[in-house]
């Protein structure tokens, strides 16, 4: 049962993420796809969703911590630790939001890095198509981002990165149904 328990948090972290996220912007008419960070949305003295998005990511941080150093680890030894890395620095971010100036990038920037990172490991020890399709996606809206293609604000490529956690509820969802 508590083997069960723990592949699930690979599915819930994931969930939470998607509707701390989908909540926060439901409620926050202000924001803006061309000039806004998802970070704007924990801000705790501009944004009244603040709770609901920095809470939302610390819990789903838990919850794929535990996934990750319990039945992640024996599904992906490597991965898991990626995956444990990233998860520490999204509990970070929902502790260090913007509130707290540049020192909230010293942890954005690692926790983008490491979801990149985690795909590719994956893509690599499990020979993932799944995970490898949604590097490619990311990693092509950080380039439209960068080369400045669209009128778009970080927010769009943060919010594409998080089709990351596709694969990893996807791969928690085998491992609950024993098929890896």
């Amino acid at each position: 049962m508590e083997k069960r328990a723990h592949v699930l948090f690979g599915v819930f972290g994931p969930l939470l993420v998607y509707l701390s996220i989908l909540a926060s912007l439901v409620l926050s008419p202000w924001f803006s796809w061309e000039t806004n960070a998802l970070s704007d949305l924990g801000h705790p003295v501009t944004s009244d969703v603040a709770w609901i998005f920095n809470l939302g990511l610390l819990f789903a941080g838990f919850f794929l911590m535990i996934y990750a150093t319990t039945v992640f680890k024996k599904h992906a030894k490597y991965s898991s630790f990626c995956l444990l890395v990233s998860t520490f620095f999204v509990q970070l971010l929902a502790a260090i939001n913007e509130s707290y100036g540049s020192l909230h990038y010293v942890v954005a920037v690692p926790h983008f890095v490491m979801l990149i990172i985690t795909s590719v490991v994956y893509t690599v020890e499990k020979r993932s198509t799944f995970a490898l399709v949604t590097f490619l996606i990311v990693m092509f809206s950080w380039l439209i981002y960068v080369l400045n293609i669209f009128n778009i604000g970080i927010a769009v490529p943060e919010t594409v990165s998080k089709l990351v956690l596709l694969w990893i509820m996807y791969s928690a969802i085998k491992i609950y149904l024993g098929k890896e």
